[in-house]
């Protein structure tokens, strides 16, 4: 065993019996953390991410993808030459939100409908927090009167770097193509499995929603309860806290941070905190996409997205 595993394997062990004590030390306060993750979970995540779970599921059993995006794939293609399940992939990402965005790469990776090069692409900028989310909680909790640019901030920085990413590298272009004699291409379609009955694919699309959202509220829970580390150090500074909180998982820092920290939310919101990198592994663990370059490009949008709002803020 290597010394670095070693090393990992006694910080773990060192990390876990810590928060053993603190659960067994503050039993009240290690429920209230875990059932306010669990509430945020149930009331947030389920309506509005599990029935975009299913339609999506079954759309791409049935094969239906191509066809949804018939009137805007021109568009985007011409703009990410992207192909057509890539673009269904941006066009869903940016609306259903976090993490529709990682599963839809994962389910047509896996069905064989985008390539492996087009697949990392697409997860590097259409992972994000939903429209319906920001609007309707971020923007009312944080109690933000104009929320137009930080809306625009919001998803115009993502928009952006994802152009830049895939114009960068002109050979993505030539090995996806929506060209039907491209070699990719049929090769894309010579692997993809025939389509679902309807019935098939609500089955199975219903399956496979449930057991991802209940992934999904085992990581709020956990990463919500971990909240509890600072516990002892009771004269650590509330914001610091706050921030650490948002680091941790995004909704439920909001939640206690209120409007004490606003421009720092606003920052990490691209980030989405270790319970949104958890929550992306789980949707594309049965790949072999990389986590490493998501965790990367998610990095270098939060330090755009925090330079964008320093400018807004000495402009100001």
């Amino acid at each position: 065993m290597k010394k670095q595993d070693t090393l990992y394997q006694l910080l773990f062990t060192a990390l876990s019996l810590y928060l053993i004590f603190l659960m067994l030390r503050y039993p009240a306060l290690s429920l209230e953390y875990a059932s306010t993750g669990l509430t945020l979970w149930f009331t947030k995540m389920v309506p509005t991410l599990l029935p975009f779970m299913i339609l999506s599921g079954i759309m791409i059993r049935m094969n239906l993808t191509e066809r949804f995006v018939g009137l805007l794939h021109p568009l985007l293609h011409r703009i990410y030459g992207t192909s057509r399940n890539g673009s269904y992939t941006i066009i869903m990402g940016f609306l259903c939100g976090f993490p529709m965005g990682a599963r839809i790469v994962g389910e047509l990776y896996e069905q064989h409908k985008l390539s492996r090069e087009e697949s990392a692409l697409l997860l590097s900028f259409c992972n994000n927090i939903g429209p319906i989310y920001f609007l309707s909680y971020v923007v009312p909790t944080l109690g933000i009167d104009r929320p137009g640019r930080p809306f625009l901030l919001m998803y115009g920085i993502p928009l952006l770097y994802g152009f830049l990413l895939m114009r960068i590298r002109p050979w993505m272009t030539r090995k996806v193509s929506s060209c039907e004699n491209h070699p990719e291409a049929r090769s894309l379609q010579a692997r993809q499995p025939g389509s679902c009955s309807l019935l098939a694919a609500i089955d199975a699309s219903v399956m496979s929603g449930l057991t991802g959202i209940a992934r999904l509220g085992g990581y709020m829970v956990f990463f919500n309860l971990l909240t509890i580390v600072f516990q002892p150090f009771q004269h650590v500074n509330t914001n610091i806290l706050n921030i650490y909180r948002c680091l941790l998982e995004i909704t439920s820092g909001i939640d206690c941070s209120g409007r004490s920290i606003n421009y720092a939310i606003l920052i990490l919101l691209p980030f989405g905190g270790f319970s949104c990198i958890a929550q992306t592994y789980s949707m594309i663990r049965q790949t072999d996409l990389s986590l490493r370059p998501y965790v990367y490009h998610k990095t270098v949008q939060t330090a755009v997205t925090a330079a964008c709002y320093l400018l807004l803020y000495l402009h100001c």
